[in-house]
């Protein structure tokens, strides 16, 4: 069943913040967390430094993002690190939902949406990295499952979804667009491409949006993650997703698409 869209623009939501003159920003949905979307300004500081603007005490987590589902707590990670075979600094994953209180978590993104999600009751938080991949394989379902296997109730989530490329700017091909559409809608692989991408036209507030190219559409991959979201059951009031667009206000954000360089910003909360 797909659910009505809540509105983008929701600028009570969203406040700046200022910090050592530079700015990042926090949403209401979270205020009981210490969290920040951060602008690019921050470049080149990483989680290890941001972490002095949310809570100097609180340990830090990260993970090499691939553009999947996965979704660790910081013993997984901190159990991976401890592997003598593991290739690279940090495992791959692209959530992190944590399993103690003064953990923070962080994810990078240059367009993708970043995810900041926590329960009122338990004090957990998650940090996801929801680009069109993971978001074809509901990454963020994926962190909510995990929730609600440490005992979570879902009318205790708050979900904030941060600064990522726009629907009506994100071009991109017919193939990518069906992909993720699926993740909300069965589709009959065996119809046309044409008729599955009508069926994709037709739900409302439809995440696909038309574009002047042949063979492209334009999509708006926060607004599919919302309606997972909202087939799972968690209310528009338990969510919030930020106006800003990264490609087109260069003034705050990285934008791989605009500008093909790999600067991103952090995202990341702690939990209570």
């Amino acid at each position: 069943m797909i659910l009505s869209y809540i509105p983008e623009t929701q600028t009570s939501t969203w406040q700046w913040q200022n910090w050592n003159g530079l700015s990042y920003l926090t949403c209401s949905l979270l205020q009981n967390w210490p969290h920040g979307f951060f602008s690019a300004q921050f470049y080149p500081r990483l989680p290890e430094d941001l972490v002095e603007v949310l809570d100097p005490n609180a340990s830090v987590y990260r993970v090499r993002q691939v553009h999947d589902q996965r979704v660790l707590t910081p013993t997984e990670i901190e159990t991976a690190l401890l592997d003598q075979t593991l290739e690279e600094k940090y495992p791959p994953a692209d959530g992190i939902i944590t399993d103690h209180p003064q953990q923070s978590i962080w994810v990078a993104s240059a367009d993708c949406t970043p995810v900041l999600i926590a329960d009122v009751k338990t004090g957990k938080t998650a940090a996801i990295h929801a680009g069109w991949r993971g978001t074809a394989k509901k990454i963020v379902p994926e962190a909510i499952s995990r929730f609600l296997s440490f005992g979570s109730q879902l009318e205790n989530l708050r979900v904030a979804m941060g600064p990522a490329i726009a629907g009506e700017v994100y071009q991109v091909s017919l193939e990518v667009a069906l992909e993720v559409g699926s993740s909300v809608m069965d589709i009959d692989p065996s119809e046309s491409t044409e008729t599955r991408l009508e069926r994709l036209h037709q739900i409302p507030f439809s995440p696909i949006l038309e574009d002047q190219e042949p063979g492209r559409v334009r999509l708006d991959v926060r607004r599919v993650n919302y309606i997972q979201l909202q087939q799972l059951g968690i209310s528009p009031d338990q969510i919030a997703i930020a106006s800003y667009c990264t490609y087109q206000q260069p003034e705050h954000f990285f934008s791989y698409r605009r500008t093909k360089e790999k600067k991103v910003q952090w995202s990341g909360i702690v939990s209570l």
